[in-house]
């Protein structure tokens, strides 16, 4: 989810079909080329069903995935998940309404009711290629939810649906399919570049960088053999790793620095040019700040517990 529009300028969100990459038997990625504000979009297929994972920012580029799904699919069925609420995830999902069947764990569903106005709103402020994709985007509404764990039978092959818990989002779900060794991860791993903290208060405080540590080590015990991420290049259970590191770097250096009682900016200013002296090559410095700040918010709690 992006940072204010002053400090970071938008190009068209638009998916591109001129890079889908087959990772497995019937799994192909709709590839995001490195473009933000574009998810990494995935179809799982088995002989009776296609499983669509995201949809694109806004109902234009979810009309495209669709076409391409109908046309993968070749009368299979089709259903829809999404890996959270934030927009360009979740936001084209009322196009598959009469072509799919919309399923995702019960806390993204609530985050969708309770913040998607909100998020909606701000996203359309980020500059005129964005409002343009999002002028007649709606709230989806899922067919069905679930609270923990769903599997998905899409003929001679399983899915499995899992929500998380809180780490990236309240609603974060990953999606894995067993057969085939491969995970999908939404924004909870990101290749390349700093980890997105969606860190809004008093608006959105849900991100929690401890929490998502944890979470990312349950992933990685899980050794799959194909990481998608939400954003940057598919790769392998080292890409959790570096996520995970990098959270735990991040958490390291700010509660040594909050011990000793500095102001947050003073905090945050030394943190940011840290990392970007430890991770050169990374994109999208400006979260570093905001992953500091929701850092800062939970260390009394874990010093509490």
């Amino acid at each position: 989810m992006p940072a204010e529009t002053s400090e970071y300028p938008y190009a068209d969100p638009v998916v591109q079909l001129t890079d889908v990459r087959e990772v497995a038997r019937d799994i192909v990625v709709i590839a995001n080329r490195n473009v933000d504000l574009v998810p990494n979009i995935t179809l799982i297929g088995g002989t009776e069903a296609v499983l669509v994972v995201d949809t694109g920012l806004g109902p234009r580029n979810a009309r495209k995935v669709l076409e391409f799904a109908g046309e993968y699919a070749a009368g299979r069925r089709l259903y829809l998940t999404t890996t959270h609420f934030h927009p360009e995830h979740a936001f084209g999902a009322d196009v598959f309404a009469d072509a799919a069947t919309y399923l995702l764990n019960r806390a993204q569903a609530d985050d969708l009711t309770t913040k998607g106005e909100g998020y909606l709103a701000m996203f359309r402020q980020l500059g005129e290629p964005v409002a343009r994709e999002l002028a007649e985007a709606t709230i989806p509404i899922p067919d069905l939810t679930y609270e923990d764990t769903h599997e998905l039978e899409l003929g001679g092959r399983t899915v499995r649906l899992r929500a998380t818990g809180r780490a990236h989002s309240k609603g974060d779900q990953v999606v894995t399919v067993p057969d085939a060794g491969v995970l999908l991860t939404g924004d909870l791993a990101e290749a390349d570049q700093f980890a997105i903290f969606p860190w809004f208060p008093p608006y959105d405080v849900d991100v929690s960088g401890v929490r998502w540590i944890d979470v990312l080590n349950r992933l990685v015990e899980g050794q799959p053999r194909v990481v998608v991420p939400g954003h940057g290049g598919i790769g392998d259970v080292r890409l959790l790793a570096q996520v995970r590191d990098y959270l735990v770097e991040l958490r390291d250096e700010t509660w040594k620095r909050r011990d000793s009682a500095l102001p947050e900016d003073t905090i945050a200013a030394e943190i940011r040019a840290l990392m970007i002296a430890r991770h050169p090559d990374w994109r999208l410095p400006e979260w570093i700040e905001r992953g500091v700040g929701c850092l800062c918010s939970e260390h009394g709690d874990a010093e509490a517990t």
